[in-house]
């Protein structure tokens, strides 16, 4: 049997305490077209619609949104330099190489007769402090046959002299090993490095990286950022509705990707939460044989939910 409780690591409505599974679930319950009239009520006037907490007063809500109203990442000389000069690798702001935490962002061009063929044509590494670690065009290795231009940006003399995918691919995967060996890689204690990202499952396989699942934080498939239809929001909603800016608006920029994921899982990784370790373990705390049903009946809603754990592992669990 299992027992499905939600754990302390889950969203809960600051007003009355209403546990979620999702944000968005919490969003409908405050600010949605048919939300409990009480919390609207208060939220209305307390609340910060980008995180959803609730603060002691009016005064101390404006004090917050100023911190927590993101600004659009502005990459400046960066991004202008990635339009012009990206024709090798570029290895901008060696400093972070002693990062922990990277992001990742790519852009890919369509191959094959119809163009539907997903090739990777450019890629973005940044370190936690926004700053760009590697960032270059990539030559695919079929031709190109529709460079999906308004998205991409991306030109046919921008990937002529472009560096190959296989020297692309020793690079970040040297960068994201930090000299461990794969098959040493665990998820605490070891030198490899956290990978952040959106939709990461893709951009790993145009570029043909394989990285283990315990250090890849993806914000598509992180549980309370997804629908409550269990399905992915977009990177763009996901920044509009909890980092508080815009982006994609034209032609997209990996580097601003890249921040808006670094942005959203500095934001959930900050979650104060309660340090339960055994969060991540859910499958084994859960469960429980049919013999032990009359136990669980026993029990108060308190023990119950001290029993219970998050079936995926908390991003807070990270800091």
């Amino acid at each position: 049997m299992r027992v499905s409780f939600h754990s302390v690591h889950e969203p809960k409505c600051g007003i009355c305490q209403k546990h979620c599974r999702f944000f968005e679930s919490l969003r409908e319950h405050l600010i949605g077209p048919l939300p409990k009239i009480e919390c609207a009520r208060v939220f209305r006037t307390q609340g910060c619609n980008i995180c959803l907490n609730i603060f002691e007063s009016p005064n101390a809500l404006r004090t917050h949104r100023a911190s927590c109203q993101l600004s659009r990442a502005a990459s400046g000389l960066t991004s202008r330099m990635s339009r012009l000069s990206l024709q090798g690798s570029s290895d901008y702001g060696t400093r972070n190489q002693g990062s922990q935490v990277v992001a990742l962002a790519c852009k890919v061009v369509g191959g094959g007769s119809d163009g539907s063929l997903d090739l990777c044509a450019r890629v973005c590494l940044i370190g936690e402090d926004e700053n760009v670690i590697f960032q270059t065009y990539i030559k695919p290795q079929i031709p190109v046959t529709n460079y999906r231009y308004e998205t991409t940006g991306i030109r046919p003399e921008y990937l002529r002299d472009a560096i190959p995918l296989k020297q692309a691919q020793r690079r970040i995967q040297d960068f994201f090993s930090n000299g461990e060996p794969i098959w040493k890689i665990r998820s605490r204690g070891g030198k490899a490095r956290i990978l952040v990202g959106h939709g990461l499952d893709r951009d790993l396989d145009c570029l043909g990286v394989e990285y283990p699942a315990v250090l890849i934080r993806d914000t598509a498939v992180y549980p309370p950022l997804m629908k409550t239809s269990k399905l992915s929001n977009s990177l763009k909603y996901l920044t509009q509705a909890y980092l508080g800016y815009d982006i994609q608006t034209g032609t997209q920029d990996p580097y601003e990707d890249c921040v808006a994921a670094m942005r959203l899982y500095i934001r959930m990784r900050s979650q104060n939460h309660p340090r339960d370790y055994a969060s991540g373990c859910g499958e084994n705390r859960n469960n429980y044989p049919a013999w032990r049903q009359r136990e669980l009946e026993k029990m108060t809603p308190d023990a119950l939910l001290e029993l219970s754990a998050s079936d995926y592992y908390c991003w807070c669990l990270d800091s």
